[in-house]
């Protein structure tokens, strides 16, 4: 073994369990390990830290996407749930139109056009692909 993979060897055992997701115990504990780096670094990419949060962040997705996939909806449907979550009536998105716009988007008879998009992911705070 080289100097290098010794060094490495000794101080794994320490750092393995920082960086390994194998099951749902795992993830809540990297979850929340995560959530507390962001309380203490948030975004400060200077932060001797931070290449452990962005790491841990991606591994995180990498288990989530594996193991909690998300069902695919279509924009319609997105709206649709979006609209119950803010308890908000068809009158209530002048984001797309009038309540007879708004009712046949909902219905499937009208596309959502780009402005009426990018209107609706500013207001939701959602990306813009979420209503493609």
């Amino acid at each position: 073994m080289t100097v290098f993979t010794n060094q490495i060897q000794t101080h794994w055992k320490s750092i393995s369990p920082l960086l390994t997701i194998r099951n749902e115990r795992d993830y809540d504990a990297a979850v929340e390990r995560l959530n507390k780096l962001l309380d203490e670094i948030g975004m400060d990419e200077t932060h001797p830290l931070y290449s452990l949060l962005d790491t841990l962040g991606t591994l995180i997705q990498a288990y989530e996407e594996e193991h909690h996939p998300l069902p695919e909806a279509k924009g319609t449907d997105v709206l649709r749930y979006l609209m119950e979550e803010h308890n908000l009536k068809q009158t209530d998105l002048p984001e797309i139109g009038s309540q007879g716009v708004v009712s046949e988007v909902l219905n499937g008879k009208r596309e959502l056009n780009v402005r009426q998009i990018r209107a609706l992911a500013e207001r939701f705070n959602v990306p813009v692909a979420v209503f493609v």
